[in-house]
């Protein structure tokens, strides 16, 4: 078996063309490159490099020698690669922008869990309702509710939000609720902050201002407020199916459906802590896609 040694030397000469630049190129001394070739082809019964006026040429079984030597070494970084990854760890600090409904409903326990298996990693996680810009490294992952997450991050949608109508079981409303009657209930409704979204809309088109006698600006207050009572709301299926006292009174409207992204920005995507984060974050709120998408575990309110 010829030595690995043996198949770098022939690779040298090769490309540099000569003794002198394959010893440069390896380390050791003219002498040394000379004798290894001349055993090498005494070993072989065959001359490896013909020795020309532009330097040393590889013949036909020298060329062989040099294919296998460069395959060779493609492989043996390619090894190098996998057994420096598995020891290096995910370290430093990532930012993670969502909003306070994503947080006390579903990322908190995944944030946690991540935290538990990677302790180098220090998570900074920024709450807010507008969109942070990771172009500007305002976060480094966003977790974000949006039809149009940008053109200019990358990422994947992990599943599809459902809304849809609950009220309190206090209040004894038979369901499931048939579109003409929407108008006969109090609402609550969304404060200015958030009149864009289209549940928003969809109330104003549907309901009509008149009938929303409560408002709030965020969608975990929402949820509160028709659990005490105040009025019907839309909401989030998953958040309405762990709030105590809330019956959904008519199902899934899908035109109010919006994606739930997991988002980055690529220049920073193949980094250790946001690549390890964003293989995290994926696989477990994938296992909560049939709640994000209101398939499972909705209270209900019984027809009457």
């Amino acid at each position: 078996m010829i030595p690995w040694d043996d198949f770098r030397l022939v690779r040298a000469i090769a490309e540099t063309g000569s003794l002198a630049g394959a010893a440069e190129q390896l380390a050791v001394n003219h002498s040394t490159v000379f004798r290894r070739l001349g055993t090498l082809e005494q070993q072989l019964g065959a001359r490896l490099f013909e020795r020309a006026r532009a330097g040393y040429v590889p013949t036909p079984m020298g060329e062989e020698m040099v294919r296998l030597a460069e395959h060779m070494a493609d492989e043996v970084l390619a090894v190098e690669r996998r057994i420096t990854g598995q020891d290096l760890r995910p370290s430093g600090e990532l930012r993670v922008t969502t909003n306070d409904t994503l947080l006390v409903h579903m990322l908190t326990p995944i944030f946690a869990s991540f935290r538990a298996a990677y302790p180098e990693i220090r998570l900074d996680v920024v709450i807010s309702n507008q969109s942070l810009s990771l172009s500007k490294r305002d976060a480094d992952v966003a977790i974000r509710a949006s039809d149009r997450p940008g053109d200019t991050l990358v990422g994947r949608r992990m599943a599809s939000i459902a809304w849809g109508i609950y009220g309190s079981a206090a209040q004894d409303i038979a369901g499931p609720l048939d579109p003409a009657d929407l108008r006969r209930h109090d609402w609550i409704g969304f404060s200015d902050n958030l009149g864009a979204i289209k549940p928003a809309k969809w109330l104003r088109e549907r309901v009509g201002e008149e009938k929303i006698i409560y408002r709030v600006n965020t969608v975990l207050g929402l949820a509160e407020a028709a659990a005490a009572g105040i009025g019907l709301a839309l909401l989030p299926c998953f958040i309405a199916a762990v709030t105590p006292g809330l019956v959904q009174l008519m199902g899934r409207q899908s035109e109010l459906e919006s994606g739930l992204w997991l988002l980055t920005h690529p220049d920073i995507k193949a980094t250790a802590r946001v690549r390890t984060f964003m293989e995290h974050a994926g696989r477990e709120i994938g296992k909560l896609r049939g709640r994000i998408e209101g398939i499972e575990d909705q209270p209900a309110a019984a027809a009457g």
